[in-house]
């Protein structure tokens, strides 16, 4: 394939796209642009390893994220691309069972439930304790300090640069190549002008696994979200879900509440060591995540492709918003 022809590019270009953006969703639309044959630099104003896809827990699950066709369809392509990740034995991928807790609702599945293959809808486990039902599955789990790594190492030597820079406005790379790609957040609502974007606080306990396999979910637990996420060597216990809020300080007395919250709900977990407290900004979009070509552009008739606004659900969504964002990128543009 003549790659300058694909993309459209003129003469003397040494780089097709420039990705704003080093979290997940970021390195994830450059790896796929990579793979249809695309020079890449990711521009960052954090190395990847301290963006808040660091602090995610990383579990696939459309948390707080309104379904809709197009969306389904990101979260399925972003299911069967991590499932395949685990059966390669990705750094920090795995497949892990997972028991969501129903405490009301009218018995309808998710709209997210025709990604997963094993799906069912059960009666509680054990005592029901409020519970009136359970939802059982199988889903990827993502450590993200390795799996940051493995995609910065798979960019890297596919032949990416990684360029640290703070940006006031996209224009400031729009001399580096044709085509931008605003995969920039929560710095979005700033770069985009766009006021649907803001933080939903997260803040989860890390604590030492005893030996705990399953993840357990308890969302609409009326003392607070509750959740369990076992990894290799810890847990992450969690978690709220509080928008507009800015402070990235943990809060002791939230810390204490989760970790309450998250021992009844796993009493395996009781006496668990406690190993840190954190806090990340979840980069939230009214109307939900922003997928589309910017209809003004930018100088010289670049191409703007924007992709941020994922929330909480920027691992259950990025391979498939990546696949979307390679479509948009193609054809001609200026220069």
């Amino acid at each position: 394939m003549d790659v300058r022809g694909w993309w459209g590019l003129g003469g003397g270009v040494v780089v097709d796209v420039v990705v704003v953006g080093g979290g997940v969703v970021g390195l994830t639309c450059a790896v796929r642009l990579q793979g249809e044959g695309a020079r890449v630099a990711v521009v960052t104003a954090d190395e990847p390893a301290r963006t808040v896809s660091r602090i995610a827990a990383a579990v696939w699950y459309p948390t707080h994220t309104e379904g809709d066709p197009r969306v389904l369809d990101w979260a399925r392509r972003t299911f069967d691309e991590l499932s395949e990740q685990a059966r390669r034995a990705v750094p920090g991928v795995v497949m892990r069972p997972t028991r969501m807790l129903l405490r009301g609702g009218d018995g309808s599945l998710p709209w997210w439930a025709a990604a997963v293959p094993d799906f069912r809808s059960t009666a509680p486990t054990g005592p029901a304790g409020g519970h009136l039902g359970e939802w059982r599955f199988t889903v990827p789990s993502v450590e993200m300090g390795p799996y940051l790594d493995w995609l910065l190492g798979r960019f890297t030597v596919a032949g990416g640069v990684l360029l640290r820079r703070r940006l006031a406005r996209l224009a400031d790379v729009a001399e580096l190549a044709p085509v931008v790609v605003n995969a920039t957040g929560l710095a979005a609502g700033v770069l985009a002008g766009d006021d649907a974007v803001h933080p939903a606080r997260g803040q989860i306990v890390l604590v030492g696994n005893p030996g705990v396999h399953v993840s357990v979910r308890d969302e609409d637990n009326p003392a607070g979200m509750t959740y369990v996420h076992p990894r290799s060597e810890d847990v992450v216990l969690g978690g709220t879900f509080e928008r507009d809020v800015w402070d990235t300080t943990p809060d002791e007395a939230t810390g204490r509440a989760i970790l309450d919250r998250c021992v009844a709900l796993v009493p395996e977990l009781s006496g668990a060591p406690v190993l840190a407290q954190l806090v990340g900004l979840r980069p939230a979009r009214h109307g939900g995540a922003r997928v589309a070509i910017d209809p003004v552009g930018l100088p010289g008739g670049r191409r703007l492709v924007h992709a941020y606004g994922h929330g909480g659900a920027g691992v259950t969504l990025a391979w498939g918003c990546a696949d979307e964002v390679v479509e948009l990128c193609r054809g001609p543009v200026a220069g």
